[in-house]
């Protein structure tokens, strides 16, 4: 391994999405000096904060393949994972709905692919079955996966990456990478903060795998930008959904079909769509899709109608199907490049890369330690100290918070019960990720039915006191300020 004493790291992960942070924390387990590199103001911010949540089981890609087999064996890890690092999660179970008899037929296939990659407890069930599982639900037959769950995909992968930075890991958050070069059997990579060498890269980096992978002469395979549209609840919209249900999904659709997804916290999620964009970053929403997702889960939910929503989202997915070919299926690529020995690319990472990225993070380790004597650490710290939210402590522990702290006492979120400590710990963060969007995923803060409308002003203070002022703060980062000047008087 390189000298700690040197500027020189061993590996160099790029991007701070979910399987960049999954393996950053997993090599973090051995004698390396680790460094992560991230272009946007903080973790999660790319296809991690931009999808349904869920823990897949792995029946949906074909057998085999390595997307169905990072499934199910990262589905067999992501539970006690979760657990270890304090992430909000739960099993919930699954159903995949056939609304007429012919579709059944469909049903059955899957679960055969299922079976055939190894997925545990499937069972196809009927009407009687649907209705007790999921009272919300409407269909004849049902895929009933039992394994499957829920989860916080920007919780997940921020506490993934502090567990790493706290067994010794580097985080940078802007700091994309403008050029590579190699010299000296070193990669050289180049960022607005500095040049960093490193002996293995690992290329994470989403979207943009294809672009970093070029910079490294690497021109293997090209990524086709899809954006997923979602609609989400109010947490008290009135219904309660148990588990996620799904359409029967479409042959000649790339995705899953529109389904309806519970949070933790009990917002109802639709969506999504699945439509090619030629912006990576067009992750705006639109009325037509937003029509559209209402009609389709409604097939599904009729209550649906009744509900409101409180907002809407996108994330981009970084799909290798054209969307102009004929192919539906593409596979992940997680490869070491013969071009460039030392350099591996992750590309093609999309759902159900939430679930697959802890068994991603194994083989990249696989990889490295097939060249390399990877020395485990004797003290390495597998857990990340668990945070409580006051909005889930009991009257006893909120009065024992409140008496020690006086922060714990000041509301600053009331939609989902945020006080100021919990907001000044989210700031001081190890990563100094400062934004507003920061503090949302740390804190739930302006996730509520208000939308930020009570808490924005009172985070921007906190943020001031912090030492960040106005005309620095952002939404995200970049040029997403809040505030352009002050007014006179």
């Amino acid at each position: 391994m390189a000298d700690k004493k040197s500027a020189v790291c061993d590996v160099a992960v790029i991007g701070g999405g979910v399987v960049g942070s999954a393996v950053l924390r997993e090599l973090s387990r051995y004698e390396l000096r680790l460094l992560l590199l991230e272009r946007d103001a903080d973790l999660a911010e790319g296809i991690s904060k931009g999808n349904s949540g869920v823990i897949h089981a792995g029946f949906n890609a074909p057998a085999g393949s390595l997307k169905a087999r990072t499934n199910v064996a990262g589905l067999g890890m992501i539970y006690g994972l979760a657990w270890e690092l304090g992430v909000p999660h739960r099993k919930t179970g699954k159903l995949v709905v056939a609304l007429a008899d012919e579709d059944r037929s469909r049903l059955e296939e899957l679960k055969a692919e299922g079976d055939k990659g190894g997925v545990p407890g499937l069972e196809i069930v009927d009407e009687t079955a649907i209705r007790r599982l999921e009272p919300l639900a409407r269909g004849r037959w049902a895929l009933y996966s039992p394994h499957t769950g829920i989860i916080s995909p920007y919780e997940f992968t921020i506490a993934l990456s502090e567990c790493a930075w706290q067994n010794g890991a580097r985080v940078l958050l802007e700091a994309p990478v403008g050029a590579v070069d190699f010299r000296g059997g070193l990669f050289h990579l180049a960022t607005p903060k500095g040049t960093f060498a490193a002996r293995w890269v690992v290329n994470s980096a989403g979207l943009f795998s294809e672009d970093v992978a070029r910079l490294a002469g690497i021109d293997d395979f090209r990524v086709f930008p899809f954006r997923g549209e979602y609609l989400i609840t109010d947490k008290d919209c009135g219904l309660r959904l148990n588990l996620p249900v799904y359409p029967v999904p479409p042959r000649d659709d790339p995705g899953l079909g529109i389904h309806i997804t519970p949070t933790l916290e009990g917002n109802i999620i639709l969506g999504p769509s699945a439509e090619p964009v030629e912006d990576k970053r067009d992750d705006a929403s639109t009325s037509e899709v937003m029509g559209r997702l209402k009609a389709e889960a409604g097939r599904l939910m009729p209550e649906l109608s009744r509900v409101s929503f409180i907002h809407s989202y996108a994330g981009i997915r970084p799909k290798l199907v054209d969307p102009s070919g004929r192919d539906r299926f593409g596979d992940f690529i997680v490869e070491e490049s013969a071009l460039r020995p030392g350099w591996i690319n992750l590309v093609g990472i999309e759902s159900p890369g939430l679930t697959a990225a802890p068994a991603i993070a194994v083989m990249v380790a696989g990889m490295i330690g097939t060249k390399e004597d990877l020395r485990p650490k004797p003290d390495f710290d597998p857990e990340r100290p668990h945070r409580r939210r006051f909005a889930a402590m009991d009257d006893d522990e909120r009065t024992g918070r409140v008496s020690g702290d006086a922060d714990w006492g000041e509301m600053v979120c009331r939609c989902e019960h945020v006080t100021r400590a919990e907001v000044v710990a989210a700031l001081r963060n190890p990563f100094r990720a400062r934004t507003m969007d920061a503090v949302k995923r740390r804190t739930r803060c302006g996730m509520g039915r208000c939308q930020g409308g009570f808490c924005t002003p009172r985070i921007v203070e906190i943020l001031q006191d912090e030492g960040v002022p106005a005309d620095r703060i952002t939404k995200r980062g970049g040029g997403s300020r809040l505030f352009y000047g002050r007014l006179k008087g």
